[in-house]
């Protein structure tokens, strides 16, 4: 019986025919992996995340963590799946060989990662919290910080976090109170509160490695003057055995409407439950130089971005999967002009609305997938290219899709979640089917890692303006090549080639308008419609890049690309033209309207 978390032929499909992962291999730092160990992670992340997470998705949701006033506690089920992951080597298997990792491609990585995020977002939001704190620390810690930390997060005996909001600033980090006083033993001292930390207190693991946005008296104002610190739940003494309770403890739990498996947290730092040494505060351990603290946390934050599209692509994917299958099911109605009430009724999908329902589900969940593991190749790309140019290139390009593959997909494919609903009808808005629960866990996506509207901010007002604009004249520039290739194939391929060239026009063209004027406010006033805009723009063109791919392939599969792909240059990028059209006319609607009237 076919998966209905993901498709593994769509998959192999993505890294093998399209991205072409395989290459990877003969690359220095992957050089000791092959098409078969790939394959194998990915059968093995199937394999766990069916039988170890997926089990326990609805229980997970119906028994949200809960908080006595000492432990916060969660369903048993919980720590036994984080047990099997860790056992089974999954922990590592993206990770650097420096620190006991095996250093599998991040394309490979994230394809496995997505079997657990369409199983159960709750339980794995633990793993890709605790594999963006491990992959900061590699790059800014120390080696004495990897040692104490980062091995254990390898190991799956540490879990970790990052703590940035507070109740007061919300988004807006220039406003954060959090303190770091500076102690005599080198360490620090943190005072404050952090508000909205998933993952913030649990015992599932041994530790808790807290990463934490803090100011050291003294410093630049603003976020100039915040530095990163590690605090972790418990003190770990030289031998690597756990030591003192830490002060950093929970003042309560934030309950969600969906997302509920993972415990989210008020935190308290320093305000004197524990007194690690007999003296007070939290203690944390810089971690690269002092005011520094946002610019590493970037590094993190960046890569959480593109962990959150990840997530609502698999929560779109997985209900897509769940609303087909019960359409090809579900009994109901008869051909439309059929006269006779006794013939039989017929499955669902053959209704005309029900196929234009799950058409548009499947252009949004494999348009995002494709988004997603294009940007993780990108990170391959960056990180183990042997041409620095190609490093470079790839990097300009993550970072200028980095706002739209955290934005994109969380917006449509908890869409394709809605659609799945209403496939299912009436059974689709009850807790006994999966669909109403994925809907109300990917709602989160468009909220947390930065909003829908400061994606969106990003977007027009740094990435495409940044250095002349290069970011965005190398995105247009990559996209025209496929539109190039697609060309030469002629037929469907060379039409839709004709729809992206002018779409990529208006893509730069509206940027250039919005900032005609040099006028920050007016030209981020529709900031959101050239985001969502240049979202459907970039996953058109991704559509196209698959077909080329898929050219001349044979066969359900390849006809399914086929369907997608047209329904989604032909009723979807045409969303794009009246977007574009608020945008270039400098648009004052929103800027203008008085907060009294509204």
């Amino acid at each position: 019986m076919a998966s209905t978390l993901l498709s593994a032929r769509d998959l192999s499909f993505l890294l093998y025919e399209w991205l072409d992962a395989e290459a990877l291999t003969r690359r220095p730092r992957y050089a000791d992996h092959s098409r078969e160990t790939f394959d194998g992670a990915l059968e093995l992340a199937e394999r766990v995340a069916t039988d170890h997470f997926a089990p326990h998705n609805k229980a997970n949701d119906a028994n949200e963590p809960h908080f006595d006033g000492e432990r916060v506690h969660l369903i048993p089920e919980v720590r036994k799946a984080l047990e099997v992951y860790a056992e089974t080597g999954l922990s590592s298997i993206a990770m650097d060989a420096s620190v006991g990792g095996d250093q599998i491609p991040r394309v490979v990585a994230s394809a496995c990662n997505a079997y657990f995020q369409a199983a159960n977002l709750g339980t794995s939001a633990y793993l890709s919290l605790t594999s963006g704190n491990a992959s900061l620390l590699l790059a800014h810690g120390s080696a004495e910080q990897v040692d104490t930390f980062v091995r254990p997060m390898v190991e799956g005996r540490f879990t970790g976090t990052m703590c940035l909001s507070e109740p007061q600033a919300g988004s807006s980090l220039s406003d954060i109170t959090t303190r770091a006083e500076a102690a005599e033993d080198g360490t620090y001292r943190v005072f404050g509160n952090k508000m909205w930390i998933s993952g913030g207190d649990h015992e599932l693991t041994e530790n808790i490695v807290h990463l934490v946005l803090a100011k050291i008296p003294g410093g630049p104002p603003g976020v100039k003057g915040i530095s990163l610190f590690v605090v972790p739940k418990y003190l770990v003494n030289e031998d690597g055995s756990l030591g003192e309770r830490n002060d950093v403890v929970p003042a309560g739990l934030n309950h969600k409407m969906g997302y509920r498996g993972t415990v989210n947290t008020l935190l308290n730092f320093g305000e004197g439950q524990h007194t690690p040494g007999g003296e007070p505060g939290a203690v944390g351990y810089l971690v690269g130089e002092p005011h520094q603290g946002l610019k590493y946390m970037f590094h993190m934050m960046d890569g959480a971005r593109i962990g959150v599209g990840a997530g609502a692509t698999a929560l779109g994917y997985t209900g897509y999967l769940k609303s087909l299958a019960y359409a090809r099911e579900r009994l109901q109605g008869r051909p439309l002009g059929a006269k006779n009430p006794e013939e039989p009724q017929i499955p669902i999908i053959g209704h005309t609305d029900v196929r234009r329902m799950l058409l548009a589900q499947k252009s949004y969940v494999e348009g995002a997938l494709a988004l997603v593991l294009y940007c993780a190749r990108l990170v391959d790309e960056k990180d183990s290219s042997e041409d620095p140019e190609a490093a470079e290139r790839a990097r300009l390009l993550l970072d200028v899709l980095t706002p739209i593959v955290k934005s994109w997909p969380s917006q449509w494919c908890l869409e394709a979640n809605s659609l799945a609903i209403q496939v299912h009808g009436g059974y689709g808005y009850t807790r006994e089917y999966d669909v109403e629960q994925h809907y109300r866990d990917n709602r989160l996506n468009a909220i947390h890692e930065g909003t829908h509207g400061i994606q969106a901010l990003d977007l027009l007002g740094r990435k495409a303006v940044l250095d002349g604009g290069a970011r965005l004249s190398l995105l247009v520039e990559t996209a025209r090549a496929t539109a190039e290739r697609a060309r030469a194939l002629g037929g469907r391929e060379a039409e839709y080639a004709d729809l992206l060239d002018a779409a990529l026009e208006r893509t730069a063209q509206t940027a250039g308008a919005a900032w005609a004027e040099g006028d920050p406010a007016a030209a981020l006033a529709n900031a959101t419609p050239y985001l969502e805009a240049v979202g459907h723009v970039v996953v058109a063109w991704l559509w196209l890049d698959q077909l080329v791919a898929a050219h001349g392939g044979e066969g359900e599969f390849y006809e399914g690309k086929r369907a997608a792909a047209a329904y989604f240059f032909r009723h979807e990028l045409p969303r794009t033209g009246p977007q574009f059209d608020l945008v270039a006319s400098g648009d004052r609607t929103v800027l203008d309207v008085s907060p009294d009237v509204l």
